[in-house]
């Protein structure tokens, strides 16, 4: 079994400059096609679960799932994550349902989509961070409200997003607050607001400096040198995907996402772990409606998704390529959980806050 914890997969990142991309999934599909990418090109992966994924896969067969994964794939190494946990037992119950990360969005209250206060999202991440860590289970928290510069608001997936107008500095992580986030939580990742958001449709226009705010990222990174950075909300909205769906059927409105390389130039400052969601489903979704187009009478869903998956497949090893993750999986050597939560104890796992420079 190569089940790799996030905090080991990211301090590998850090120490050889990648990032490591975290696909999204909520069936078999995804899980065989993003594993195939990741072994014909020896990365290592992150694979997330959202509680909408947990609900429409069902915790039992997703955890089945994840342990053939790694039974077909031993040598790479496989981080298991919970994207968005709103709670101590979301976070939880996916640790005892073997996933090897959880986030603990504190951000939102547990309805997952009123705005937090700090003082909340603080005692509530570092409830989790504490117990996660007893069992060697990785954290990331997030700080800062996940939204659009562009509209001033967030953007609701699998029932989690903010609702309502948004300040500026909701939707901006404050670089001075992070230390003081990081160093009283103790996460291991920490995710940050930059004007990204979920969906396909993040911005109007190809993103600068006013709407996609990478100069936060630099400045977290100056004061917070070795605290791992997460870029949620990351899809790229290739405009070839926009122009499948579209050919066949499709009515996707122009679109913009982030571009490629502005996360290349956010992995040269810290940011460790990248979320994807919104390309893999616009990669499987282009091909459903192309067989569906050229191919009326087909009815066999796996001359559906044989493509679809051929098309995530070259997605996903696209990222790892351009992300630098290529190459690396056969030079981790993976470290148990229980090891790692010896680590935890004996304060081996703190340097990230320790090295953090002072406002």
């Amino acid at each position: 079994m190569a089940r790799i914890t996030l905090r080991q997969l990211l301090d590998h990142a850090a120490e050889h400059g990648y990032g490591v991309p975290a696909f999204n999934i909520n069936n078999m599909e995804q899980g065989l096609a993003i594993m195939e990418a990741a072994r014909a090109c020896d990365a290592p992966v992150i694979i997330q679960a959202s509680r909408g994924a947990r609900s429409y896969a069902n915790d039992i067969m997703l955890a089945k799932m994840m342990e053939a994964l790694t039974e077909m794939h031993p040598a790479i190494p496989l981080c298991i994550h919970q994207d968005h946990g709103n709670s101590e037992a979301t976070c939880l119950s996916a640790i005892r349902r073997g996933f090897t990360s959880v986030m603990m969005d504190g951000s939102l209250m547990a309805d997952a989509k009123t705005p937090a206060t700090y003082d909340y999202n603080v005692a509530i991440t570092e409830r989790v961070a504490r117990m996660a860590h007893w069992v060697g289970a990785s954290v990331e928290g997030e700080l800062g409200v996940l939204g659009s510069l562009e509209t001033g608001h967030g953007e609701v997936e699998d029932g989690h997003g903010a609702e309502g107008a948004l300040s500026h500095d909701q939707l901006l992580t404050d670089p001075d607050q992070a230390v003081d986030f990081v160093t009283a939580t103790r996460v291991d990742a920490l995710a940050i607001a930059c004007g990204t958001s979920h969906g396909a449709y993040k911005f109007t226009r190809r993103p600068d400096g006013d709407i996609l705010a990478m100069q936060v990222i630099e400045a977290i990174h100056e004061k917070l040198p070795n605290t791992h950075l997460v870029m949620h909300g990351s899809s790229s909205v290739p405009q070839e995907l926009q122009d499948i769906i579209n050919k066949y059927g499709g009515e996707m409105p122009q679109t913009f996402g982030v571009p490629v390389e502005e996360i290349e130039r956010g992995i040269r400052h810290g940011v460790r772990k990248v979320n994807i969601d919104t390309d893999c489903r616009m990669a499987m979704a282009g091909q459903f409606r192309r067989i569906a187009t050229q191919d009326p009478r087909e009815f066999d869903p796996r001359k559906f998704l044989k493509p679809a998956m051929d098309a995530l497949r070259d997605l996903c090893r696209d990222r790892f390529e351009r992300f630098g993750t290529a190459g690396s999986a056969s030079k981790i050597k993976v470290i148990a959980m229980d090891e790692m939560a010896k680590r935890y104890a004996a304060g081996k796992l703190d340097p990230q806050i320790a090295t953090a420079k002072a406002a």
